[in-house]
């Protein structure tokens, strides 16, 4: 099974970003300081000023597992996390995050759960949540369903700001685990496990601690506390590079953050990926390169640290050795 058996054409999607490649510069002036496929915009309010740092997402269809489930209260946290994560890569820390909340017709309790996730994880990252637009859209939407997504802005010092040109040959990979799947991957999980296998969302997966509903609403973890740490203990200088695993996985996360003539080999034997992965992966007769592509296999980021940095550091914060980077055309090997 392949993720586009699901319904979703990542390549799709990536020739139609790259056609429009164009438009989008178009409105671009000086201030504007990153290109496409950065991981968060990059731009200059005043000369002087730190960068602002802002991205933009959803959760994807793992709205479904709460609509079918009535859980709410994690979604919210998903998408602020998603959020933080994806402009911490360029070394910035969160200011504010606006939510965008879209249903057929609103039910009592559900936007309440899902802003009490918001306000949740806006204090645990020390970001406020400024504001957002609930829509109700009778026949976009059909009953029960609803759709997230959220918009956070940062900032980080130019000198701080980490976009991956000082990655070296010789420096280490570190793999930081994540606390499940995330925020990607659901429509290939929920066709396998509620489709293929036959399980129902309060069924235990075998080998697996907790429920299918447990496991696929486990929230999207924040790295906000042990990138500081990294950065606190080893200096900012040291983290040569950070890729945050959504969708596209190794495969495309990885080289956003790669020079040219530079390649990150990781060895995926470094690291056991948690049960539901590899149930995910039985169960679905899906090939191992399409599981790193599709899916975080357990490291949710990816950490690209100095040669001579500490060891220990990133260790005792429960990060993996995975590999290095070495000379090479490709961007990224992963050693399957």
């Amino acid at each position: 099974m392949k993720y586009s058996d699901s319904g979703v054409d990542i390549d799709a999607a990536a020739r139609a970003l790259a056609g429009a490649k164009q438009a989008i510069r178009s409105t671009w002036d000086e201030r504007v300081r990153s290109d496409i496929g950065a991981f968060g915009g990059l731009y200059r309010a005043a000369p002087g000023e730190p960068l602002l740092v802002a991205s933009v997402d959803g959760v994807g269809t793992k709205v479904k597992i709460a609509a079918q489930t009535g859980r709410y209260d994690t979604v919210g946290q998903d998408l602020v996390n998603h959020c933080v994560d994806d402009i911490l890569v360029q070394g910035a820390e969160p200011l504010f995050f606006l939510d965008y909340f879209a249903t057929g017709k609103l039910r009592e309790g559900v936007l309440e759960q899902v802003l009490d996730g918001f306000a949740r994880a806006c204090r645990e990252n020390g970001c406020a949540l400024l504001g957002g637009e609930t829509a109700e859209m009778p026949g976009v939407y059909g009953d029960g369903d609803f759709d997230l997504a959220g918009c956070i802005v940062g900032r980080v010092r130019e000198e701080d700001l980490i976009d991956g040109s000082a990655i070296r040959a010789g420096d280490r990979l570190w793999g930081l685990p994540s606390t499940g799947l995330h925020t990607n991957g659901y429509s290939l999980a929920r066709r396998i496990l509620f489709e293929t296998a036959g399980y129902a969302p309060d069924d235990a997966l075998p080998g697996c601690d907790g429920t299918a509903a447990d496991l696929l609403l486990a929230v999207h973890r924040s790295y906000l506390p042990p990138v500081r740490a990294l950065w606190r203990e080893l200096g900012r200088p040291a983290v040569h590079g950070l890729a945050h695993i959504t969708g596209g996985g190794f495969y495309d996360n990885v080289p956003r953050i790669v020079p040219d003539g530079l390649c990150c080999r990781i060895d995926t034997a470094a690291w056991i990926p948690p049960p539901l992965f590899r149930l995910l992966q039985r169960a679905g007769e899906v090939a191992t390169p399409e599981m790193y592509r599709v899916f975080n296999m357990g490291l949710g980021m990816v950490c690209v640290l100095a040669a001579d940095a500490d060891p220990a550091v990133p260790a005792s914060l429960g990060a993996l050795p995975i590999g290095e980077v070495v000379p090479g055309p490709r961007k990224v090997d992963v050693l399957l």
